[in-house]
């Protein structure tokens, strides 16, 4: 008896211990991606600031190519303006990502749906922030094949394409059969990557905007993808990897009841009918 009294404690010590290295060693790998992320968009804003030689001949010259491509097939631009201002465009994407949040909300997933939202929201708010600081000007092209207002760097459609995408991908990826996953994976890859190209395509982006918007929008990702990991490990949940989602427990009637809770309340007895009493 002794021996079971001290060794409960020191059971629970020792997991408490395990735990907290977990939870230390997935704190130090997102704060070294999001470094990741930032810290190449914090060298793309020097040399973007600073107008370096290299980083102006590659946006001058893949803008010139890709300018004379566009007036020469005015069939093939068409087709870019309708993905870039109507597929792709940022609108399109945010009210994607809202109608993904109410459903979210209607699926009593109350922290997800705010992962989402501060996510898109901070993406948004933060490009904006960064465009007014830099005042990068557009491509002046002549006989230009779109037009586009405000200012460059970051491209808003690229960071909007990379931030709404991972959130509809990291949401929605539980919901998915496992053999589709890998579908969902490319065709918001090749959709990031196609908004991208067309900015570019229509003249109304450098080259270098477009990279500093993917950057940009990965480390907001990463930041806020952080935030909710860190969420489930204090809830007592165990970790999750990128290609399960961000909530696996998305499927089941109510997300955020945590495992061991739902193994309380099936384990719990049933209340018995108090004993009738005898006058």
């Amino acid at each position: 008896m002794p021996t079971r009294t001290t060794a409960a404690p020191h059971t629970q010590e020792q997991r408490t211990r395990r735990a907290d290295r977990r939870f230390g060693v997935r704190l130090l790998g997102a704060v070294a991606a999001a470094a990741a992320a930032a810290i190449p968009f914090a060298l793309l804003l020097v040399l973007v600031e600073a107008n370096w030689p290299p980083l102006r001949r590659v946006d001058a010259g893949a803008a010139r190519r890709l300018h004379e491509v566009a007036l020469e097939h005015p069939a093939w631009t068409g087709t870019l303006r309708i993905l870039s201002d109507w597929v792709w465009d940022p609108a399109t994407l945010r009210i994607a990502v809202a109608l993904l949040t109410l459903w979210l909300l209607y699926r009593r997933a109350w922290r997800l749906a705010a992962w989402a939202a501060v996510t898109a929201a901070g993406g948004a708010l933060t490009g904006v922030l960064v465009k007014v600081v830099v005042e990068r000007a557009r491509p002046s092209l002549e006989d230009p094949v779109a037009q586009a207002p405000g200012y460059s760097f970051p491209s808003g459609h690229a960071m909007t394409a990379t931030t709404s995408f991972a959130v509809l991908l990291l949401v929605l990826l539980p919901m998915v059969p496992r053999a589709w996953r890998a579908l969902c994976w490319g065709v918001a890859g090749v959709s990031v990557l196609g908004v991208g190209f067309t900015r570019i395509a229509l003249g109304v982006h450098w080259f270098s905007d477009v990279i500093g918007g993917w950057l940009l929008g990965a480390a907001v990702v990463v930041l806020t993808g952080w935030a909710f990991e860190a969420w489930r490990a204090d809830s007592g949940r165990r970790p999750t990897s990128v290609t399960e989602g961000l909530e696996p427990e998305l499927t089941d009637e109510d997300p955020e009841v945590a495992e061991h809770d739902r193994e309380f309340t099936a384990d719990a007895p049933e209340p018995s009918d108090p004993a009738p009493r005898h006058g």
